[in-house]
């Protein structure tokens, strides 16, 4: 009995331990099959960089496409208060009489005489 317990404990040391030897043909698949790993582990390395360099990209344009929509709201508002202002100054002028200053500009402007040419 006790001879076959440890039987028994040697056969399954040796099932768990393994086998050291491999065929040839075994070993060599086994080989490539590693180097093709160690490839896919390199590629995997690759596209997570690049996927970590595109999120932070990502992230930098997702900050200035913010910074735009805010400063786009504030010219927004700039533009609608210069656009009430100009309004409430019109209707001031009309309630004084007063033309809009649409045309008076290009009055204003008196043509100067051609310069002579000296011979």
């Amino acid at each position: 009995m006790v001879l076959g317990s440890v039987m028994l404990a040697a056969a399954l040391g040796v099932g768990l331990s393994g086998c050291d030897y491999w065929p040839p043909a075994l070993q060599a698949q086994i080989e490539q099959m590693r180097a093709e790993a160690q490839g896919f582990a390199a590629e995997r390395a690759k596209f997570e960089s690049q996927l970590a360099q595109t999120s932070r990209t990502r992230d930098e344009l997702q900050a200035r496409v913010t910074e735009l929509t805010n400063q786009n709201q504030d010219l927004t508002g700039k533009l609608t208060a210069l656009e009430q202002s100009l309004a409430a100054e019109r209707e001031k002028a009309a309630k004084t009489g007063k033309p809009a200053a649409k045309g008076s500009a290009k009055a204003k402007v008196a043509k100067k005489p051609a310069a002579k040419k000296r011979p």
